[in-house]
């Protein structure tokens, strides 16, 4: 079992040979411009590659990236073990990465969160306190405690 030190290099290693590959070597239209490779993982045998990618654009060409990836991915696991030379080239798994569409909804959910938050500002613009705007009991209040 390799050094986790030893994985994480590899992976970054993967990491841009890979989007080198893409940009300059594959010939497909499908991997155009539009992909980008986000993050690689190795397991700790260095056997086996995760590369995590997004694109740019619709549905449609999402697919047609994957599929392309798909078709690409010997090519690409060639052009890894002529740059990392080690005993065994890892195997390449492509994983859309999901950063995109989670950013995607946080910022829904915290524009929902303001526009309640002005909701709230406006109902209580003209609002006055239903009793003092101190409620809590100080020492020194007489009234209470010379009842007592």
């Amino acid at each position: 079992m390799a050094d986790n030190a030893r994985a994480k290099r590899l992976a970054d290693l993967i990491r841009e040979v890979v989007a080198q590959k893409l940009q300059r070597g594959i010939k497909d239209p499908r991997l155009g411009s539009h992909v980008t490779i986000t993050d690689t993982r190795v397991t700790g045998d260095l056997r086996e590659a995760t590369v995590f990618y997004t694109v740019y654009g619709d549905d449609e060409e999402r697919k047609a990236a994957a599929a392309g990836l798909e078709s690409a991915k010997g090519v690409l696991r060639s052009a890894v073990g002529a740059a990392a030379g080690v005993k065994f080239t890892p195997t390449l798994t492509f994983v859309a990465d999901a950063l995109p569409d989670t950013a995607r909804t946080i910022e829904d959910l915290l524009d929902k969160a303001r526009q309640s938050d002005e909701k709230v500002r406006e109902v209580s613009a003209g609002a006055t306190y239903a009793g003092e705007a101190d409620p809590y009991k100080k020492p020194g209040d007489d009234e209470d405690d010379a009842a007592e």
